[in-house]
C-alpha cells in the first residue's frame, strides 16, 4: 500500500492544516467553556513532567492541541504561523508525510522541554531542602502545565527556513525584510537566551528550540536522498 506523501494540487488550505486548525480551535472552545465545570482539561492533557503526579504518556501528543484558555491570541498567533509556513510544506510534501513531520516536531518539542524541565525542579527541591520555597510552592512549580503548538509551529518554521532559506519576509517591528534562514537564526537566538535566563516569562523557549531542532534533523534525513534546490 502506497503511502500518501506526495504533493498534490495547490490548496491555499490545505487539509491537513485546515483540519488542525479547527481541532485546536474546538479544543480551545472546550477549555473556555465545559473545560473546568466537567474535567480539567489542563490537568489530564496538557504536558506536565514525568516525576508528577499528573503526568500522563498521552499529554506528550496532547499537549499541542491545548492552548492559554485566557488568551485568545496564543491560539491565533501558533494557527496563523501554521498555515504561513505550513501551507507551502504540506503542499510540496504531501498531507501524510505533512501530519507525521508536524506530530514528529511537536513530540521532540515536548520530551526537549520535559529534559530542560528535570532541571528547574531539581533546582526547586534544593530550594524547599534550604527553606527558601515552601511545600505549597514547591508542588506549584514542579507542576506547571506547558501547552500550546509553539514547539510544533517552529519546527514548521525550521523546514520552511532550511527549504527556502532565502526567500523574503517582513516580520514586525523590523523595517526591512529578512530571509527566511536569518529570522530562523535570530527566533533561535532569544530562545536560548530565554531559556537559560533565571527570569520566568511563561514561555517554554526550550520546546521551540526542541521542535526546531527536530525539524531540521527530520528535513536533512529525508533531502539524503532526494536533495532538492533551495530557493
Amino acid at each position: 500500500m502506497e503511502s500518501e506523501i506526495r504533493p498534490g494540487r495547490f490548496q491555499v488550505l490545505p487539509v491537513v492544516i485546515k483540519n488542525l486548525v479547527i481541532i485546536n480551535g474546538l479544543v480551545w472552545l472546550a477549555q473556555i467553556t465545559v473545560g473546568q465545570d466537567l474535567i480539567d482539561i489542563e490537568d489530564l492533557f496538557a504536558l506536565h513532567h514525568f516525576s508528577s503526579e499528573l503526568y500522563h504518556f498521552w499529554q506528550f501528543i496532547t499537549y499541542m492541541f491545548l492552548h492559554s484558555s485566557s488568551s485568545f491570541f496564543h491560539i491565533l498567533f501558533n494557527m496563523f504561523a501554521l498555515w504561513m509556513f505550513g501551507s507551502t510544506l504540506e503542499n510540496l510534501w504531501g498531507p501524510g508525510r505533512f501530519l507525521a513531520f508536524y506530530l514528529v516536531c511537536g513530540v521532540g518539542a515536548g520530551i526537549t522541554h520535559v529534559l530542560a524541565q528535570t532541571y528547574d525542579i531539581a533546582q526547586y527541591n534544593a530550594l524547599f531542602q534550604l527553606g527558601e520555597i515552601g511545600a505549597e510552592e514547591l508542588y506549584i512549580l514542579s507542576n506547571i502545565p506547558t501547552l500550546g503548538a509553539s514547539g510544533a509551529v517552529m519546527g514548521i518554521f525550521a523546514a520552511f527556513a532550511y527549504t527556502f532559506p532565502n526567500s523574503q519576509m517582513i516580520i514586525l517591528p523590523i523595517p526591512f525584510p529578512i530571509k527566511a534562514k536569518w529570522a530562523l537564526l535570530g527566533l533561535a537566538v532569544l530562545d536560548l537566551i530565554g531559556g537559560v535566563s533565571s527570569q520566568s516569562t511563561g514561555i517554554a523557549h526550550f520546546a521551540h528550540l526542541g521542535g526546531a531542532a527536530f525539524g531540521i534533523v527530520v528535513v536533512m534525513i529525508w533531502n539524503r536522498k532526494n536533495r532538492r534546490h533551495f530557493y
